[in-house]
């Protein structure tokens, strides 16, 4: 077993188009929840999304490309080349062989499949977009990314719903870990903003009517969110060699299923997921002093995640700062994770842990303590960054401040 070295990093949300954009939203508990560009015929029961409104994808691709990517595949594409550039790992003919490329994304490509509905269903017509499979397809992100760099080694995506990217993320832990390759590009993206999906989700009733207020008395749902994140991992000694900066450690990752009910949480599962994570890397609960929670700003996630909280940490869990960014940066699905990783990795470097935004009033079914709509310095050295997906399939990451 080898340590495993983050030495990339590279996001783009609603918060901003790279790292550095996201931290400057971040670290001053700054949402980017705004009005939906398209309010929905008839209107949705929900107005709020975090839109990547900066995000234009021919600063990035041409037009040809843009045709042949679906855009959550582009965020992922974009995310990579940032990690990429900043790790500075040169990309020799063997190490094309010895690196991995794992994303995870929720549900791939949603625009071509609905353009293809509207032609089959609404104007009768049979004749689909020939592109519409590769774009469709959850691994395009994965796809492309291989193609750009040659990367010829192990790549795959996993679809496990919002706990796609930090499965991702694990697994090209554990293959880097065990020497099974020297380095992986690893994370997720997601683009949610098609009416279908939006109609899908506006039926599930979990979207808040106003904006997401994790862990408060009057929280009333998630906001939705679009975005992907990548992390470059190498082996240690390979990074130290070649003498890279190293951001951070993933030191630990946990992984278990509810087999409960496919939409209701369990705390069981959840704390499973955090004790296997902890004991994967060795360190007890007491050490760890930031948990980046799921927290959507559901009424029964989020009481049902600090009751996980509670048990797995026992009297630590008075001392630990809990926040979720997604009060900022919206719920990004598969994309969640990777995005989430990101800020763990850069509030352990920075000493600053982000807020919980739009905090109300406290909820006694979640008395933590949230970091409330205030960004708190901190001298934190471990971090917990967790993710718990509909179908009850959990995931934490650990991971560790360098220097």
């Amino acid at each position: 077993m080898v340590r495993v070295a983050v030495t990339g990093m590279g996001a783009v949300c609603a918060l901003g188009n790279t790292v550095a954009e996201c931290w400057a939203h971040l670290s001053i508990g700054r949402p980017a929840l705004g009005p939906l560009p398209d309010p929905g015929k008839p209107p949705y029961k929900f107005s709020l999304g975090a839109i990547a409104s900066g995000f234009r994808p021919l600063e990035h691709f041409s037009e040809k490309e843009t045709g042949m990517l679906e855009r959550f595949a582009q965020m992922a594409v974009v995310a990579a080349r940032e990690a990429v550039r900043q790790s500075g790992l040169e990309l020799t003919a063997q190490l094309k062989e010895e690196t991995a490329i794992i994303t995870g994304t929720s549900v791939g490509g949603q625009f071509a499949e609905e353009e293809g509905y509207v032609r089959l269903f609404r104007e009768n017509n049979p004749r689909v977009a020939p592109l519409t499979i590769p774009r469709t397809m959850s691994n395009a992100g994965a796809s492309r990314i291989s193609l750009e760099y040659g990367i010829v080694g192990p790549t795959y995506t996993i679809s496990t719903a919002c706990s796609s990217s930090n499965h991702a993320i694990g697994q090209a832990f554990g293959m880097v870990r065990r020497g099974e390759v020297t380095a992986a590009i690893a994370g997720g993206s997601e683009a949610v903003f098609a009416e279908g999906l939006l109609r899908a989700w506006e039926a599930m009733r979990v979207v808040s009517p106003e904006t997401c207020r994790p862990f408060s008395l009057q929280r009333r749902g998630l906001i939705l969110g679009e975005g992907g994140a990548m992390l470059v991992l190498e082996n240690w000694e390979h990074a130290k060699a070649r003498g890279a900066r190293i951001l951070g450690e993933v030191c630990g990752f946990g992984m278990s299923s509810d087999a409960h009910h496919i939409t209701q949480p369990t705390p069981e599962g959840p704390l499973r997921a955090i004790r296997l994570a902890l004991a994967d890397a060795k360190i007890a609960p007491e050490s760890v002093d930031y948990v980046n929670a799921h927290g959507t700003g559901t009424t029964i996630n989020d009481s049902t995640e600090c009751q996980a909280i509670r048990r797995a940490f026992g009297s630590h869990a008075e001392r630990l700062l809990v926040s979720s960014t997604k009060s900022m940066h919206g719920h990004t699905l598969g994309a969640a994770g990777a995005i989430e990783a990101v800020v763990s990795l850069l509030a352990l470097q920075h000493g600053l842990v982000p807020p919980t935004a739009n905090f109300l009033d406290p909820d006694p079914a979640c008395s933590l303590d949230v970091v409330p709509n205030e960004p708190r310095q901190a001298n934190i050295e471990t971090a917990i960054s967790n993710s718990f997906a509909f179908g009850g399939l959990n995931a934490a990451l650990v991971m560790r401040r360098i220097g």
